[in-house]
């Protein structure tokens, strides 16, 4: 019995003869359905992100370096998994991330004018490039070389926004939820991608981005403190 790609004859089997699965049974089932839900997940992950700048109408301590490069680390990432022939649940959230990316960036420029000529250049060099990358349509050395590449972009993405708050004291308009849920699939993608059989360096990327989102997140948590704390005395005055 198989649905979307996930072999369910394994466990309904056992339990119909009174056993529990067996782990070489239930590890590769619990992945695909884990696969599947971060997927899923992934189609609203940066929703409140985009909500947080929409209802302030504000970018204030939000580095468009990093949305960018985040956009440019999806293209790539997605690319090379497609290219790979990878199972959909083992990277179908880099779709859903890259278009929710993509748009991110189109409101960061709406509520970071003027934009300068520089970010229109690197704008149009991306929409010129991207199509060919997710075709797959240059040389496998060159292909290799940008996937081993995209874990360093994903890394630099991070660090101007980490930088950003520790500079300001401050994490600015800069969302916990999406933060949150970015951590937590990152955790899963681990154990998807060893039980998928992924290359190492798809499983690498996961490890990345488990480091990141937690400084992130820590200073979320740390910055937004004394300001909760000081709306509190205001309104107790």
């Amino acid at each position: 019995m198989k649905v979307l790609g996930i072999d369910f004859s394994c466990a309904l089997g056992a339990l119909a003869n009174g056993h529990f699965p067996e782990k070489d049974c239930l590890l590769p089932l619990i992945s695909k359905l884990l696969g599947y839900a971060i997927v899923a997940a992934s189609t609203t992950v940066k929703l409140p992100q985009i909500m947080k700048i929409l209802q302030h109408g504000s970018v204030r301590g939000l580095s468009i370096v990093a949305f960018e490069l985040e956009v440019v680390g999806y293209t790539i990432a997605l690319a090379y998994c497609l290219h790979k022939g990878l199972p959909f649940s083992a990277y179908g959230e880099l779709a859903f991330l890259l278009i929710q990316a993509i748009i991110l960036v189109a409101i960061i420029y709406y509520y970071s004018q003027p934009v300068g000529m520089k970010t229109w250049i690197r704008a149009l060099l991306y929409c010129a490039l991207a199509p060919t990358i997710l075709a797959g349509q240059i040389d496998p050395i060159l292909f290799e070389a940008l996937y081993a590449s995209q874990h360093a972009i994903f890394l630099c993405a991070k660090i101007p926004q980490i930088w950003a708050n520790f500079c300001n004291k401050s994490t600015g308009e800069l969302s916990f939820l999406t933060n949150f849920m970015n951590f937590g699939g990152s955790m899963v993608r681990v154990f998807t991608s060893i039980q998928e059989a992924a290359p190492k360096s798809v499983l690498l990327g996961s490890v990345i981005g488990i480091a990141t989102n937690a400084t992130l997140l820590s200073q979320i948590i740390i910055y937004q403190k004394p300001k909760l704390r000081a709306e509190k005395e205001k309104k107790t005055e």
